[in-house]
């Protein structure tokens, strides 16, 4: 008894006990539930329910000419949930069902695997129930939209598990084209326009409020507050497709050629301070050239470029005149202990004018003339300097811009050669855009503009806001030292260093030339690394561009002249705007009888000799063996109908030809894509005629 006792007396316990645990679960179940049911439930609120960011679209970058510089495209990374239940739903049938026609497809779409290779793909990740297996990352918005109608993708992400991540990218159309300027925006790189304008761009993001559910699949709570993305604005540039190809490709055949460091060009409106093109290019360590920063913005010593502030002061100081001589002592001359030089050329020349003496780039010349001018007096020249705002930012709207380097009076630096030297450009910083300004002004009429890049800020294509040019300085000096200055750059280019250069051009320029010596960092000036220069513009009766060009040469190069170097790419440029710009721009209506004794067409052969035909005009075809195209000329009266060979592998001469028979060579001949612009005649081709080309290569043409 005693035995059976103690046994229920054990059980009895348990019960009792087991009965007040069971009692105390469902009481305080009961008291969570609802006297704490509220704080639990906004508790698991914040664990799965947050607010969600809603990134907006960022705004365009355009050219003048209404070209896409910089914009938004976007990429989708593509996952799938294999846990998903609409998925896994009846032992799989859903995904048994469609996995053949599925791998099929993608197969057929990316072209990376074979249909096996994707259903072997499907099925690992099946398999292994994996919440997030990533099938392919950055597909386009193309192959998104072909995604969605895939067998399986079709009957929603809730059945499928398939995920679309969208992720947007900036994108340049014309890839490196003017780089540094307009910039590439990412997280943690952002140069050129799209720093400057950062805040414009990007527009402002929404938000919304979500829930996460099984999977990490985000849904939005419904009846939940939600804030829309504000998309960026668009910003149109002062900047030039066109002037900008010319400017690059002229920069970079002269560095290719003289294996220089780098180099920049800026290419400036005269009237306006518009930025058409800026080119910097510099080498990389695999020897081929990029964008790879703004040397149009960094300060270096100019040289010679900055005698035009030297004789500027000194012309309206009324120091000195232009018929007044000074002696050049044969390109060498002391003073306070250090040595003055010439170039060689000015061996064996004393007695030279200042007119002279500018043109043909005398250091000791401007020294001297600096020397008598402002000894006594320095501060005098340096309120010049600070008039021509060569001591200041010009305030383009870019960021990064360099402070120029200026030593005064009074500086630790200060010394009895810092002035003589100034007055040839050394001891100083400035950049090439604070030297084009200047120049700019004096081609203007002495008014100076203040340079930029962006016309206006648009929103869904309505203008928000235009940026008008605007005046820095109404008169820089007066009417009589602008003229003279005048007359001494355009004597650079008729008598002076650049006299070479223009010779049989049918439009005059006004510039200067500069070499440098510039330091080679803890080196020194060992390197003899020189920095080519030439600053102008053109055409002196109605100037309309102003350019200038810096390139840093090599070590030791022998071919390191202002006018060997930088002047045939200023050369070059301005030979391109003149013919397709300047022309253009000068051109007035008259009534005269056009002179028609001598045209030139291209086109194609049979379309040439029909309307020969039509016309009742005689030729004689000069062609041995005829092909599909070809050349017709009349001179005085006599027309030849020749040839016009087409390579398969060289780019031809498309100049005359209708877009009809430009397309036909180009796309149908030679293979080549085509970007056209304007209508009537091809009179610009973005690749050089004879120069070699691939299939699929992209050219610009220009009809008129």
């Amino acid at each position: 008894m005693d035995i059976k006792r103690d046994i229920l007396w054990r059980v009895y316990l348990s019960y009792i006990i087991v009965a007040a645990v069971g009692v105390f679960v469902i009481a305080k179940a009961t008291y969570i539930q609802q006297v704490q049911g509220s704080h639990w439930r906004s508790m698991s609120d914040s664990l799965h329910v947050r607010l969600q960011e809603i990134d907006a679209e960022r705004g365009t970058i355009f050219s003048e000419d209404g070209e896409m510089l910089s914009t938004s495209i976007p990429q989708f990374d593509v996952s799938i949930d294999f846990a998903a239940e609409g998925l896994r739903e009846k032992n799989g049938k859903r995904f048994k069902e469609n996995i053949d026609s599925l791998s099929w497809c993608l197969s057929n779409l990316f072209k990376d695997n074979s249909a096996n290779s994707y259903k072997k793909i499907l099925q690992e990740g099946y398999n292994s129930k994996d919440r997030n297996f990533l099938l392919r990352k950055k597909i386009t918005y193309t192959e998104y939209q072909e995604m969605n109608k895939f067998p399986l993708l079709r009957q929603g992400k809730y059945k499928s598990g398939f995920k679309f991540e969208q992720k947007d990218i900036r994108l340049n159309p014309y890839q490196s084209l003017a780089f540094r300027t307009i910039g590439l925006a990412r997280d943690s790189f952002k140069v050129g326009l799209e720093m400057a304008y950062d805040s414009v761009l990007k527009g402002r993001s929404g938000s919304r409020l979500v829930r996460y559910i099984a999977g990490g699949v985000s849904v939005p709570v419904e009846d939940a507050l939600e804030t829309e993305a504000e998309n960026g604005k668009d910003i149109v540039t002062t900047l030039d497709v066109f002037i900008q190809e010319v400017t690059e490709n002229a920069l970079m055949k002269m560095l290719v050629s003289n294996e220089a460091q780098h180099g920049c060009v800026i290419v400036m409106e005269t009237k306006t301070g518009k930025v058409k093109a800026i080119a910097n290019l510099g080498r990389g360590s695999d020897g081929a050239y990029h964008e790879d920063y703004n040397y149009a913005i960094n300060a270096t010593e100019p040289g010679s470029t900055f005698k035009l502030v030297t004789l500027m002061s000194l012309l309206e100081d009324k120091k000195v005149s232009l018929n007044q001589i000074v002696n050049v002592q044969n390109g060498v001359w002391q003073v306070a202990g250090q040595t003055v030089y010439d170039d060689d050329d000015m061996k064996g020349k004393t007695d030279l004018t200042v007119k002279q003496a500018f043109e043909l780039s005398s250091n000791v010349g401007m020294a001297k003339l600096a020397i008598a001018g402002y000894s006594n007096n320095p501060s005098q020249f340096f309120r010049h300097i600070k008039k021509f705002r060569m001591d200041t930012l010009t305030g383009i709207d870019l960021t990064g811009e360099r402070k120029p380097v200026i030593i005064r009076p009074g500086n630790k630096l200060w010394g009895p050669t810092t002035l003589p030297w100034m007055a040839f450009g050394y001891n100083l910083q400035v950049t090439p855009l604070q030297t084009i300004t200047l120049y700019n002004a004096v081609a203007n009429n002495g008014t100076m503009m203040h340079p930029y890049l962006v016309n206006s800020i648009n929103e869904q294509g309505i203008n928000v806001k235009k940026f008008q040019p605007k005046i820095v300085d109404e008169k820089i000096c007066s009417d009589e030292t602008l003229k003279l200055i005048k007359q001494c750059l355009e004597g650079v280019c008729t008598e002076g260093t650049a006299r070479k250069l223009f010779i049989g051009s049918p439009y005059k320029v006004a510039g200067k030339t500069g070499t440098a010596l510039v330091a080679n960092g803890s080196r020194g000036y060992t390197d003899q690394i020189f920095q080519s220069s030439f600053v102008g513009y053109f055409p002196v009766e109605n100037p309309q561009y102003t350019i200038s060009v810096v390139i840093v040469n090599k070590p030791h190069v022998a071919n390191h002249f202002g006018a060997s170097v930088a002047g045939p790419v200023f050369k070059e440029i301005a030979d391109r705007l003149y013919a397709t710009k300047v022309i253009e721009n000068n051109s007035k209506p008259n009534n005269e009888k056009r002179d028609s004794s001598f045209f030139k067409y291209a086109g194609y052969r049979t379309d040439v000799k029909q309307v020969m035909q039509q016309l009742n005009l005689k030729y004689k075809d000069s062609s041995t063996v005829t092909n599909d195209w070809a050349n017709i000329t009349a001179t005085a009266g006599h027309i030849v109908l020749n040839n016009k060979n087409i390579e398969t592998n060289k780019m031809p001469l498309l100049k005359g030809l209708g877009l009809k028979d430009a397309v036909n060579i180009c796309e149908n001949d030679l293979g080549l894509k085509l970007n056209i612009k304007g209508k009537g005649k091809v009179i610009e081709q973005s690749i050089a005629a004879g120069l070699p080309v691939a299939k699929g290569q992209v050219i610009n043409i220009y009809l008129n």
